[in-house]
């Protein structure tokens, strides 16, 4: 887990802004993934929330001056993700 997590914007499928908490980012085959769950607002929950939020896992796009987030698209890909976290496998923290 990420020791001071951060909030993050993000636009959802219809054009509304989504605020997402980081979880951890997970390195699999040289490519980083984002393991994030979707928040009320731009406040990090208090510590005494409900820890059983539901995950979201994406993938993250780095460039020298921005990062960016995108829904995998390849079921294969999403499987092959989402396998390694649940075994714990395969997983380098950053």
């Amino acid at each position: 887990m990420i020791e001071n997590p951060q909030i993050i914007k993000t636009i959802g499928e219809e054009g509304e802004e989504v605020y997402m908490k980081l979880q951890e980012i997970v390195t699999i085959d040289n490519q980083d993934y984002a393991l994030m769950s979707i928040v009320e607002n731009d406040v990090l929950p208090s510590s005494d929330d409900n820890d059983e939020t539901e995950l979201v896992i994406m993938k993250m796009n780095k460039t020298q001056d921005d990062c960016t987030f995108e829904i995998i698209e390849d079921d294969d890909e999403f499987n092959m993700v989402a396998a390694a976290i649940s075994d714990g496998d395969e997983l380098e923290e950053e």
